[in-house]
């Protein structure tokens, strides 16, 4: 479960929920693209584990994925499955679901839940989860904000000067190393490939969102990829 967040903070002051909302759905329309470029499965068995209050329905739609629901907070998966955003909804923390049997799932979902989980601790327990509850030729998705966008630089560095609540209403929004994270997933077992999802930041006017989002068509390019403001890393077992 994340932290509290404050809606105080220095960047929600000077941002309009309009403006959010449009690279918002800018970046679900390219998660979707995505997925169904690089998963290579058509259907099957999917968890979202922290799935929060949107579970990734829209990258794993019915009636071809049967998504199952997992969080901390146990009002979040029922919720989704009363709004037909989920099939099932199981409560559980990310790395803590040792209930569910080895090789459950085609798809283990991560959508920015990660960078709330590395402020807690180690990414280990999660990524090896995620190889035990995958099928061979499955695969975890894991979309996150990026440490080598200038945008997720600044936070780290604000997070690092203890000035993280005050900027962006949380501590626990750390930036991750694509890099670092691609390491992790191969020690874990899985072979993982990465694309920056989208170059532009949702507080950002509108016309300024459209223009730097015209480089997201080029997000799978061998040096873009880890230049996204948000990553997708795709990670077969």
């Amino acid at each position: 479960m994340s932290e509290t967040y404050d809606p105080e903070n220095l960047l929600d002051r000077h941002s309009k929920p309009a403006t959010l909302a449009v690279q918002y759905e800018r970046g679900k329309r390219r998660e979707r693209e995505l997925l169904d470029r690089h998963l290579g499965l058509e259907g099957g068995d999917a968890i979202s584990i922290g799935c929060g209050w949107h579970p990734g329905r829209h990258l794993l739609p019915a009636p071809q994925w049967r998504l199952v629901a997992a969080d901390l907070d146990p009002e979040r998966p029922r919720q989704a499955v009363q709004r037909g955003f989920a099939d099932e909804g199981l409560q559980g923390a990310a790395g803590e679901l040792h209930a569910l049997p080895d090789a459950s799932f085609d798809v283990v979902l991560h959508r920015l839940v990660l960078h709330h989980v590395a402020f807690q601790g180690s990414l280990e327990p999660c990524l090896a989860e995620a190889h035990r509850l995958l099928r061979p030729g499955g695969a975890l998705v894991a979309i996150e904000p990026n440490l080598f966008h200038p945008i997720g630089a600044t936070l780290a560095l604000a997070n690092r000067a203890g000035l993280g609540v005050r900027v962006h209403g949380t501590p626990d929004d750390i930036p991750l190393s694509p890099r670092r994270l691609m390491a992790q997933a191969r020690a874990a077992g899985l072979a993982p490939q990465l694309h920056a999802v989208s170059f532009s930041w949702r507080r950002l006017p509108v016309a300024a969102q459209r223009a730097v989002g015209a480089l997201d068509r080029h997000g799978s390019a061998p040096g873009l990829r880890w230049a996204g403001h948000t990553f997708m890393l795709i990670a077969r077992r």
